[in-house]
Order: C-alpha cells, then structure tokens, then sequence
C-alpha cells in the first residue's frame, strides 16, 4: 500500500445537492450547494479532485421525481450525479499514484473518494484536452452506428443538431460515409455552425416555418436515417419526409420534457411510419466499457485525422457554484455543442 499527497487539500469541500423536485421549470433553487468534511481514503482507496464536470440534458429527467428513465432519479438531499474527470490527489492503492488522469462518477463534488478501481484510469496525452472524455459521443456513436447503422449512401437528418450528442451525431454519419447530413437547431447562429465549422450538408432553424417543408426541400430524395434528439413536431415531419425503410433511431424528446408528468412523452403515432416500413428504434446508452471504448477509439482517430471536430463550452469561473445555473442555461440552448464545468481552479 502507498500513502502518498500530492498537495494539502482541505478540511472540508462543497457538493451540489438536489433540494427538491423538478415539476416546471428548472431553476437553481432545484439545488442546495453544501459545504461538508472533505473525506479520507481508507487502504486501497484513492482521494480524487474533481477537475470539470461534464452536463447533460438528460439531468432533466433524473431531477423528476416521476422520471421515465430506465434508472431510479435522484432523491432529495442526494448528492447531484454525473461523470467528471479528475486528478488524483492523494492515493492509499497501488493501482493509482498521485497525479493520475482519472473518470470519476461521483457527480458534484469538489472532491471524492473511493476504490481505485472505481475510477478508470486515462490517457492525459490522447486527446488535446481532459474535457474530451466528457464527450457525449458514446451516445452518439451508439445510436448512429450500432442503432441507425448509417453508412455509405445515406440520407441523414438530426434533430437538435446543435446540441451535445447531435453535434457528434451527424459528424460520426459523414464519417461512415453518408452522403448528405441535414441538421435542425434553434438559431441563424447555431445553423451557420453546423454548416460552416462541423461540416453538414444543410441546416434549418425549426422555428421558420414547417418541419416538413424543409425537409422536403433539402432531402426531396427522402432521409434514409433519423437519429432523433427533440420528438414532437419533428418526428412528425421526419415520418412524412422519410424513404421507404428508413430506420429512425430514437435518443431523447426534449420538446415533449416539458411539463406535468401527463404531458411529457406522448406516444408518437406509428401508423403512418408502420406504412412506409420505418424502423423505430428507441435506445438508451448505458456507456459499458466497450461503448465507451469504441467511441474512444474512434473519436481520437478521426480527430487524429483531421475529420472531426469537438463542439464544445467549457463554463469558467465560479468552480462547482457554477454549475446549476450552467446546467439552467444547456437546458434554455444557451450553449453549442458539449458542455462542462472547470471545477478546480
């Protein structure tokens, strides 16, 4: 066993609690910032500093006491979740020494500890820079290769484009080989940075006017692929815009989020996809080891290569305190791509 520290830490840290359930619409008194004993590495444990949490829209369910989440939300006075990359700060394992890139689940803290094999070393030289572990690309690459298997030929189109996972979403298609990508997104800003820095085909703002119009401008040969981030209108639209036998791969339905539980995620009317062969595929991402290691895989090749680009925002300034209102703001769109947190200063 070592004992070994890279710095003093200390007495104590803060961690983001949940105060109380998400009914309408987020704000930071959903969270309490909590001041508490910075904790102590027992034998074969390791002291890890967090360095940048990363955000996900998916909180949004997990906040939700009635959350339709696959996995159980978080309670009152539980500390928030989430994946987080950090450093290790002070090691009682052999497994890790002092100063170790590691991925850490202990969500938002401004320190943790636990097993070392609780937290997975990584390779501080692979990639430009820590935040790329924090990447939604398992997600991604999940639903676009293994869900959609979009490949060579392909007519894709991604709604929410802009955001975290369909930002690498539509870049992961060109990369397979698709022959047009068509994204959706909120704004003139975020249309002309899908278009001009990430490289798709076309973009359209889903406020101007009839999903379905756009589509059938921009795809009058009909998309082959769907990868889905929003439902609602624009599942609607993709269904009539789609190719005989397109497959449509189902990852969230942010526009239907909104709202008591009765009114969020109505029950898409399948009839019309039924009749022109779509295969619906709903999927969720439970980042095992080998989807995180295929993404991994990919991703720093194709970054090696110069085909892909990392759309991302890294909130700074405010450490951990920072992160409900950063969290408010990826839910209102404020952000392009992925977001994190710097944590440690």
């Amino acid at each position: 066993m070592t004992d070994s520290t890279m710095s003093t830490t200390p007495d104590t840290m803060w961690e983001v609690r949940l105060a109380k359930h998400l009914k309408a619409d987020l704000g930071t008194d959903t969270f309490d910032l909590v001041q508490v004993p910075t904790p102590e590495p027992a034998a074969g444990e390791v002291l890890v500093r967090t360095d940048y949490l990363g955000l996900s829209v998916a909180y949004l369910e997990m906040l939700r006491a009635d959350s339709r989440l696959p996995i159980p939300p978080w309670e009152v006075g539980q500390r928030i979740g989430g994946g987080a990359v950090g450093t290790v700060v002070r090691s009682n394992s052999a497994e890790l020494a002092v100063g170790d890139l590691v991925r850490t689940m202990a969500g938002w803290c401004e320190y943790s500890t636990g097993p070392a094999d609780q937290y997975p070393r990584l390779d501080p030289d692979l990639f430009p820079s820590p935040v790329h572990y924090l990447s939604q690309g398992p997600t991604a690459y999940y639903g676009m290769s293994e869900v959609a298997k979009a490949g060579a030929g392909d007519v894709v189109f991604v709604s929410g484009a802009a955001g975290g996972v369909g930002s690498l979403a539509g870049q992961i298609a060109k990369c397979r080989g698709a022959a047009k990508v068509i994204g959706s997104a909120g704004s003139q800003a975020k249309i002309d940075y899908l278009v001009d820095e990430l490289c798709f085909d076309a973009a359209f703002d889903y406020h101007d006017g009839p999903v379905l119009d756009h589509l059938r401008e921009l795809a009058p040969e009909g998309i082959t692929v769907f990868f889905d981030n929003v439902g609602g209108e624009q599942f609607d639209a993709a269904v009539e815009a789609a190719a005989p036998g397109a497959r449509f791969a189902l990852c969230g339905a942010l526009a239907t989020q909104i709202g008591d539980h009765e009114d969020r995620f109505p029950e898409p009317d399948l009839t019309a996809a039924a009749a022109k062969g779509i295969a619906v595929l709903p999927f969720s991402t439970y980042h095992t080891p080998e989807q995180v290691a295929a993404w991994t895989e990919h991703f720093s090749t194709w970054l090696s290569e110069d085909r892909f680009v990392f759309p991302h925002t890294i909130v700074e300034g405010g450490g951990l305190s920072a992160a409900p209102q950063a969290l408010v703001s990826l839910l209102k769109g404020s952000y392009k791509g992925n977001v994190s947190v710097r944590v440690a200063s």
